[in-house]
């Protein structure tokens, strides 16, 4: 959940360094810091953001050839300078450690370095890696030889940089359940948490796999795996990243939740770009052995967190309809500790913006111990650990997304799962060739779909100036649409902290319409569909109690504005893809109910992007 940057480089590395930082902001913005080698090791820390850390360098003169840099996500410990990343330990020859993750073994690990002597200054797990390592320099004064035994004393997660005062030449990284790369360049080698913060040096990188210790130096580096309590020197592939440094940056607009929400019809669109030209759908679109697994599989059960949680939600609704397959939607955090009963030709689906979020990657692990044989990852990075460890895999072209309040991710996302369920109903004879050809003309007419609900904008940006005074809100959908009023709210909550709760429109009358009042507005989805009746039966209920209704409708649905009843219009009904446009309006609320309370859009508070922890 935190940033790391590592440089061993011919020329100063702290612009590198800082903005590779910026770039990670991200991932993390609680408090930053950087540890730099120059006739000694030499740090600063400061709380706050990116730039509070650039400023102090710049006054203090900082510069060096050789330095790792942290942004930091608190989890032990308040944010605070002296909890700030990088950790030293040792008085003759400081070592410094930057990590991103949780050593959950840290308490025990602690008490036994302070009975050895060591003295603790902060409240983190992070130091407890230090004072580890310089411990294990007693014994071998070699740095990668520290590190490695070190490692293998940690439980739990970790992506770490370690720098050795007497050894300036050279930095040790480790990673295990959090991810970490190297870059290769020609001035020097790197290594970050995130590709995008090396692409202002380097294209080039190796993604580090689980149970590996690298050592850079400016020529050169070395990787060995300690997984499985063996070791190897291994060879990492190199990859040419098709980033690029355009697609990280917010180019013209005020932030980059806007940025990606105005990207939707164009990441959509790339997504489906295999099957937009096509006139029919082939199940090698999730791999070379997808029909086989597919043929075999009897069943869904989709593992994801958060915002891929929804997604998964309406995914259910899809498989169920078209394909007739039974699904189950599980929220990895949860399902990773109950006992659920495991069908061997289920097929386990797990969504991951990152592909590395903690919860999803040990939910799926559990689940190929349960005895589940056949997996599948929809994720939009494709060296990420998901992707990895599933025997299918279709990766969403969403490309980086830095808000930290997901919205490309969700669509692409969506529009990969309709892919998917497409894909099982074709293969159990459940979509005729007609109704394929259909589902493949409404795929692609989706992007223009989505570039016309965009151009609801100014009347978004009018809801917004009264829903900025207030302090909660429901949200109400039926059928596949309520996991789109969960969205919705939880757009809304992240990024305005207005409180605000989704419900099935049907169970408004079993509890939550005691809430209803006219300080209370309701958000309702309202597509032309076949509970449409239904839903206006609830939203009266809301209006005989007061209530202020605020309804995105189609253009057909015939629901007409009135006191205490704001409509906007959307185009025609879109059918199963009606979740996807009903998604944009509710991203614009949430953004410009933001803009109006003033908060921080992109950096909302106690949050980061990438949960890499438990």
């Amino acid at each position: 959940m935190c940033g790391i940057v590592g440089a061993v480089a011919r020329s100063n590395i702290v612009p590198t360094l800082l903005e590779g930082l910026r770039r990670l902001e991200y991932r993390g913005y609680d408090s930053a810091g950087l540890a730099l080698m120059n006739g000694g090791l030499h740090r600063l820390r400061t709380t706050g953001r990116v730039a509070e850390l650039s400023k102090l360098a710049d006054e203090q003169h900082f510069h060096g050839e050789v330095g790792i840099a942290h942004t930091r996500w608190a989890t032990h410990g308040a944010p605070s300078e002296r909890n700030a990343h990088p950790h030293f330990s040792g008085e003759i020859s400081k070592v410094a450690v930057v990590h991103n993750g949780i050593i959950e073994n840290h308490e025990a690990l602690r008490q036994r370095l302070q009975a050895l002597g060591f003295a603790f200054v902060s409240d983190t797990d992070t130091e407890v890696i230090a004072h580890l390592i310089t411990s294990k320099l007693k014994e071998n004064p070699d740095l990668f030889e520290a590190v490695c035994h070190s490692v293998a004393e940690l439980q739990g997660a970790y992506a770490i940089a370690v720098m050795e005062e007497s050894r300036p030449e050279r930095i040790v990284v480790s990673r295990n359940g959090a991810p970490l790369l190297l870059g290769l360049g020609e001035s020097g080698n790197y290594a970050a948490s995130d590709a995008s913060a090396l692409l202002q040096v380097t294209r080039h990188m190796i993604y580090l796999e689980e149970g590996d210790v690298a050592e850079l130096r400016r020529d050169g580096y070395r990787i060995v795996n300690l997984r499985d309590g063996t070791r190897k020197e291994v060879a990492r592939p190199v990859h040419e990243s098709e980033l690029t440094n355009e697609a990280v940056e917010m180019g013209p607009y005020a932030h980059f939740m806007q940025k990606e929400i105005f990207e939707q019809p164009g990441v959509v669109a790339n997504t489906l770009e295999m099957v937009l030209n096509a006139s029919s759908i082939s199940p090698r679109l999730f791999g070379s052995e997808a029909e086989n697994i597919f043929k075999d599989t009897d069943s869904i059960l989709i593992l994801a967190c958060g915002t891929s949680y929804h997604a998964g939600l309406v995914a259910r609704y899809w498989l169920e309809t078209l394909s007739g397959l039974p699904c189950n939607v599980e929220i990895a955090s949860e399902y990773r500790y109950r006992d659920p009963v495991a069908n061997p030709n289920a097929l386990v689906v797990g969504i991951s913006q990152s592909g590395e979020t903690a919860d999803t990657l040990a939910a799926l692990s559990y689940a190929k111990l349960l005895g589940h044989r056949y997996s599948l990852a929809i994720c939009n990075v494709a060296e990420s650990a998901l992707v990895r460890q599933t025997d299918l895999r279709f990766l969403t072209r969403a490309g980086p997304e830095i808000g930290v309040a997901s919205t490309k991710a969700f669509t692409t996302q969506l529009a990969a799962l309709m892919l998917l369920t497409m894909t099982l109903a074709k293969l159990r004879g459940k979509l005729s060739g007609e109704g394929e050809r259909e589902m493949i003309a409404a795929l692609r007419h989706l992007p223009v779909a989505l570039q016309h609900a965009l151009q609801v904008e100014p009347q978004v940006k009018a809801w917004a100036e009264g829903f900025a005074q207030k302090n909660h809100a429901l949200f109400l959908g039926r059928g596949m649409h309520y996991p789109i009023a969960m969205e919705g709210a939880l757009k809304l909550k992240e990024i305005s902290y207005i409180h605000a709760e989704a419900y099935a429109a049907g169970e408004l009358k079993h509890g939550p319409l005691a809430l209803v009042d006219k300080d209370m507005p309701v958000v309702a989805i309202a597509p032309n569909d076949a509970l449409l009746e239904k839903l206006k039966s609830n939203l009266q209920e809301v209006r005989a109690r007061g209530g202020e209704l605020y309804v995105l409708a189609d253009a057909d649905s015939r629901i007409q504005e009135s006191e205490g009843i704001h409509v906007i219009r959307l185009a025609e009904h879109a059918g199963l893809l009606s979740p996807i446009l009903h998604t944009i309006p509710l991203q614009l609320l949430a953004y410009h109910v933001a803009l109006q309370k003033g908060t921080d859009v992109d950096k909302p508070r106690n949050l980061a992007k990438s949960v890499t922890v438990e």
